[in-house]
Protein backbone atom coordinates (compact mmCIF):
# COMPACT_ATOMS: atom_id res chain seq x y z
CA UNK A 1 0.00 0.00 0.00
CA UNK A 2 2.42 2.21 0.34
CA UNK A 3 4.70 1.99 -2.60
CA UNK A 4 1.24 2.41 -4.30
CA UNK A 5 1.24 5.74 -2.46
CA UNK A 6 4.40 6.81 -3.53
CA UNK A 7 3.95 5.34 -7.06
CA UNK A 8 1.16 7.95 -7.74
CA UNK A 9 3.27 11.15 -6.06
CA UNK A 10 5.92 10.35 -8.59
CA UNK A 11 3.74 9.84 -11.19
CA UNK A 12 2.14 13.39 -9.95
CA UNK A 13 5.44 15.01 -9.74
CA UNK A 14 6.55 13.68 -12.86
CA UNK A 15 3.41 14.93 -14.92
CA UNK A 16 4.30 18.39 -13.24
CA UNK A 17 7.52 18.42 -14.83
CA UNK A 18 6.17 17.51 -18.09
CA UNK A 19 3.94 19.68 -18.17
CA UNK A 20 5.92 22.98 -17.52
CA UNK A 21 8.36 21.89 -20.27
CA UNK A 22 11.60 21.65 -18.03
CA UNK A 23 13.17 18.34 -17.73
CA UNK A 24 13.72 16.70 -14.53
CA UNK A 25 14.22 13.19 -12.46
CA UNK A 26 12.66 12.04 -9.60
CA UNK A 27 14.69 9.00 -7.79
CA UNK A 28 13.22 7.20 -4.39
CA UNK A 29 15.33 6.16 -2.42
CA UNK A 30 15.40 3.49 -0.25
CA UNK A 31 15.15 5.83 2.79
CA UNK A 32 12.08 7.18 1.66
CA UNK A 33 10.52 3.80 1.29
CA UNK A 34 11.85 2.06 4.09
CA UNK A 35 9.32 1.33 6.99
CA UNK A 36 11.54 2.92 10.59
CA UNK A 37 10.02 2.91 13.68
CA UNK A 38 9.73 6.10 15.03
CA UNK A 39 9.39 7.24 18.35
CA UNK A 40 6.91 10.65 19.02
CA UNK A 41 6.04 12.24 22.10
CA UNK A 42 2.16 12.88 23.11
CA UNK A 43 0.52 14.73 25.35
CA UNK A 44 -2.80 13.23 26.58
CA UNK A 45 -5.03 15.99 28.51
CA UNK A 46 -7.93 14.26 30.48
CA UNK A 47 -10.71 15.99 32.63
CA UNK A 48 -12.47 14.67 35.67
CA UNK A 49 -15.44 15.87 36.15
CA UNK A 50 -16.93 17.83 39.30
CA UNK A 51 -19.28 15.28 39.89
CA UNK A 52 -19.00 13.79 43.44
CA UNK A 53 -17.41 10.37 43.82
CA UNK A 54 -15.75 11.32 40.18
CA UNK A 55 -12.37 10.77 41.17
CA UNK A 56 -10.10 7.27 41.08
CA UNK A 57 -7.18 6.42 42.50
CA UNK A 58 -7.00 3.00 40.70
CA UNK A 59 -4.73 2.24 37.41
CA UNK A 60 -6.30 3.65 34.13
CA UNK A 61 -5.22 2.46 30.95
CA UNK A 62 -5.19 4.54 27.65
CA UNK A 63 -5.30 3.03 23.90
CA UNK A 64 -5.48 5.80 21.17
CA UNK A 65 -4.39 5.62 17.71
CA UNK A 66 -4.81 6.67 13.98
CA UNK A 67 -6.93 4.71 10.53
CA UNK A 68 -3.85 3.24 9.67
CA UNK A 69 -3.80 1.11 12.46
CA UNK A 70 -0.71 2.63 14.66
CA UNK A 71 -1.87 1.95 18.52
CA UNK A 72 -0.41 3.63 21.32
CA UNK A 73 -0.96 1.37 24.06
CA UNK A 74 -0.61 2.95 27.86
CA UNK A 75 -1.24 0.37 30.46
CA UNK A 76 -0.55 2.65 33.90
CA UNK A 77 -1.37 6.05 32.80
CA UNK A 78 -1.60 6.82 36.40
CA UNK A 79 3.09 6.92 36.00
CA UNK A 80 3.10 9.04 32.70
CA UNK A 81 1.56 12.05 35.18
CA UNK A 82 3.14 15.50 34.06
CA UNK A 83 1.17 17.78 35.73
CA UNK A 84 -2.10 19.42 36.73
CA UNK A 85 -3.61 22.38 34.68
CA UNK A 86 -6.14 24.94 35.34
CA UNK A 87 -10.02 23.75 33.72
CA UNK A 88 -11.04 27.47 32.82
CA UNK A 89 -7.29 28.29 31.21
CA UNK A 90 -4.80 25.92 30.12
CA UNK A 91 -2.01 27.06 32.14
CA UNK A 92 0.29 25.09 34.35
CA UNK A 93 -0.82 25.37 38.31
CA UNK A 94 1.82 23.51 39.84
CA UNK A 95 4.70 20.99 38.74
CA UNK A 96 4.57 18.96 41.81
CA UNK A 97 3.67 15.54 41.11
CA UNK A 98 0.13 14.92 42.31
CA UNK A 99 -2.08 12.32 42.46
CA UNK A 100 -4.06 11.99 38.60
CA UNK A 101 -7.51 12.11 38.69
CA UNK A 102 -9.47 13.81 41.21
CA UNK A 103 -12.48 15.94 40.97
CA UNK A 104 -12.87 18.92 38.94
CA UNK A 105 -9.22 18.92 37.89
CA UNK A 106 -7.33 18.58 34.34
CA UNK A 107 -4.32 16.72 33.74
CA UNK A 108 -1.78 16.02 31.32
CA UNK A 109 0.43 13.04 30.35
CA UNK A 110 3.34 12.72 28.63
CA UNK A 111 3.46 9.55 26.08
CA UNK A 112 5.83 7.89 24.37
CA UNK A 113 5.28 5.50 21.51
CA UNK A 114 5.37 4.92 17.17
CA UNK A 115 4.53 7.57 15.47
CA UNK A 116 0.80 8.12 13.98
CA UNK A 117 1.13 8.93 10.17
CA UNK A 118 -2.48 10.61 10.07
CA UNK A 119 -4.77 12.54 12.78
CA UNK A 120 -5.83 10.46 15.92
CA UNK A 121 -9.32 9.82 15.59
CA UNK A 122 -10.10 6.87 18.32
CA UNK A 123 -9.55 6.84 21.98
CA UNK A 124 -10.27 4.27 24.58
CA UNK A 125 -9.83 4.52 28.49
CA UNK A 126 -9.63 1.39 30.78
CA UNK A 127 -10.42 1.38 34.49
CA UNK A 128 -8.91 -1.11 36.70
CA UNK A 129 -10.03 -1.56 40.42
CA UNK A 130 -12.86 -0.98 42.45
CA UNK A 131 -14.18 2.55 42.45
CA UNK A 132 -15.85 4.91 39.99
CA UNK A 133 -14.36 7.38 37.90
CA UNK A 134 -16.39 9.97 35.73
CA UNK A 135 -13.81 11.57 33.18
CA UNK A 136 -15.38 14.33 31.26
CA UNK A 137 -13.06 14.47 28.16
CA UNK A 138 -9.67 13.58 26.75
CA UNK A 139 -7.49 15.28 24.39
CA UNK A 140 -4.36 14.09 22.73
CA UNK A 141 -1.79 16.58 21.31
CA UNK A 142 1.45 15.36 18.81
CA UNK A 143 3.99 17.34 19.09
CA UNK A 144 5.93 16.17 16.22
CA UNK A 145 3.04 17.01 13.89
CA UNK A 146 0.12 19.13 15.69
CA UNK A 147 -1.90 18.21 12.65
CA UNK A 148 -2.26 14.80 13.53
CA UNK A 149 -3.29 16.26 17.06
CA UNK A 150 -7.04 14.48 18.11
CA UNK A 151 -10.29 16.52 18.37
CA UNK A 152 -11.71 16.28 21.88
CA UNK A 153 -13.50 12.66 22.84
CA UNK A 154 -16.43 13.10 25.27
CA UNK A 155 -17.38 10.46 27.60
CA UNK A 156 -18.63 12.27 30.67
CA UNK A 157 -20.06 9.25 32.14
CA UNK A 158 -18.61 6.86 35.06
CA UNK A 159 -16.96 4.65 33.04
CA UNK A 160 -17.12 0.53 33.37
CA UNK A 161 -14.49 -1.33 34.83
CA UNK A 162 -11.96 -3.26 33.30
CA UNK A 163 -13.06 -2.62 29.92
CA UNK A 164 -12.27 -0.49 26.82
CA UNK A 165 -14.53 2.46 26.76
CA UNK A 166 -14.53 5.32 24.35
CA UNK A 167 -14.99 6.65 20.38
CA UNK A 168 -14.02 5.67 17.22
CA UNK A 169 -14.32 7.88 14.67
CA UNK A 170 -12.16 6.59 11.96
CA UNK A 171 -14.16 4.70 9.51
CA UNK A 172 -17.45 6.36 9.59
CA UNK A 173 -19.97 6.21 6.38
CA UNK A 174 -23.16 7.62 5.81
CA UNK A 175 -25.91 5.10 4.64
CA UNK A 176 -29.71 5.64 4.22
CA UNK A 177 -29.72 3.64 7.63
CA UNK A 178 -27.55 6.35 9.38
CA UNK A 179 -24.29 6.06 10.15
CA UNK A 180 -21.95 3.26 9.97
CA UNK A 181 -18.75 2.75 11.54
CA UNK A 182 -16.06 -0.12 11.72
CA UNK A 183 -15.88 -1.91 14.71
CA UNK A 184 -12.63 -2.31 16.71
CA UNK A 185 -11.71 -5.41 18.53
CA UNK A 186 -8.87 -5.39 20.98
CA UNK A 187 -7.50 -8.54 22.31
CA UNK A 188 -4.57 -10.37 22.46
CA UNK A 189 -2.74 -11.19 18.69
CA UNK A 190 -2.80 -14.33 17.43
CA UNK A 191 0.87 -15.80 17.26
Amino acid sequence: MMLRKFGTLIFVLSFTFLASGKEGSIKATSESLSTKKEKCTYFVTIETTCTKGAETSNHVSLRFGDENSNDILVHHLNSKHVRRVDPLEPQVLDDIPRKPFQACMMDQFQVTGQCVKSPICYLYLKLAGNDDWRPGFAQVQVLEGPHFSSNTFYFRRYLPRRVWHGSDLCDTQVTPFGLKRKRNLFGRKAP
